[in-house]
């Protein structure tokens, strides 16, 4: 299991961007399954749908992303890289993802050659596929170190 501590290690995502809040199973170079716990609390439920709030599709995508990230990245020889997004195939949405919902993100490594990797997930939720399709990542070495930009407040502005 791979806690959100160590998912900010890998990841340079923060809020309201990281769509990831633990992964529960991990086998390096192969597959990871994550969880994503959907609340209204979320920023985004403020415009999408007011009265019927759905999870934008695209945001589930980019969780499936963040899982088959952490994935490549846990590879041997990745550690400390970046995951960019490249494309997508085959993307299909089932069915709407509401708050309360708990999304558990299913990734599987298609192939990986030299910097590129491709990984096929699935999304559900109760066990009911939401969300399904294929990612193609490149993974790039860092420009520097990542640190944590500090926040700063509007009276420091």
């Amino acid at each position: 299991m791979i806690k959100i501590k160590d998912i900010l290690k890998i990841l340079p995502h923060r809020y309201p961007f990281l769509l990831v809040d633990k992964v529960i199973e991990i086998e390096p170079g192969k597959k990871a399954v994550g969880l994503k716990n959907v609340t209204i609390n979320e920023p985004f439920f403020q415009g999408h749908f007011p009265g019927e709030p759905i999870m934008p599709g695209v945001l589930i995508l980019e969780a499936m992303a963040q899982v088959g990230g952490v994935l490549l990245l846990s590879m041997t020889g990745n550690e400390g890289k970046l995951a960019y997004f490249g494309g997508m195939d085959n993307v299909r949405f089932r069915k709407p993802v509401h708050p309360g919902d708990t999304l558990i993100m299913e990734v599987e490594i298609i192939k990986t050659k030299g910097n590129a990797g491709k990984v096929k997930a699935t999304a559900k939720v109760e066990g009911k596929l939401v969300a399904e399709g294929e990612f193609i990542f490149m993974l790039v070495e860092r420009a520097e170190p990542y640190e944590e930009v500090e926040k700063v407040t509007s009276k420091e502005r």
